[in-house]
């Protein structure tokens, strides 16, 4: 899946995506890094929203788990069960999330489990960038779920 295909499927399935303005800069294996303007997502003080924050992190984490199991050539549903921003500074300006799976192990125990039993849980952290500095951390536990193999 490239950069495009995904931005056009985030603006189709979840259009919220849209309304914030997020691009995809890279829908790799190794990571997905979104993209967000300030404008649509600004605050009272002129920083971003802290819930637009969090909205782009669990997009990038989503698209992270979609982008790979599209990859495996599985299909089925990715939803967030949970998770944990830290906020550690204010945005004022364009910022950027990149998403990480932890090791390979990890990715083929959640895929083993997957095929077995139609659901399976990993989680991912979502790391904020604005202006080169980290501003933020989300780790979440994303599930899939009904794989099927396409």
């Amino acid at each position: 899946m490239d950069c495009r295909e995904l931005e056009e499927y985030l603006y189709e399935q979840i259009p919220l995506s849209k309304t914030m303005g997020v691009q995809v800069l890279n829908a790799g294996w190794d990571e997905v890094k979104l993209t967000a303007p300030l404008r649509p997502n600004i605050n009272h003080r002129d920083t971003v929203f802290g819930g637009s924050m969090s909205a782009v992190a669990i997009l990038a984490g989503w698209a992270l788990v979609h982008v790979r199991l599209r990859q495996e050539g599985i299909r089925g549903s990715v939803v967030i069960q949970r998770n944990t921003m830290n906020y550690e500074r204010p945005i004022s300006g364009d910022f950027t999330a990149l998403s990480s799976v932890g090791d390979s192990a990890e990715w083929q125990k959640f895929v083993r489990i997957l095929k077995r039993k139609h659901r399976a849980r990993i989680p991912v952290n979502v790391m904020l960038f604005s202006e080169g500095r980290k501003a933020g951390l989300l780790e979440g536990h994303f599930v899939a779920l009904g794989a099927e193999a396409s």
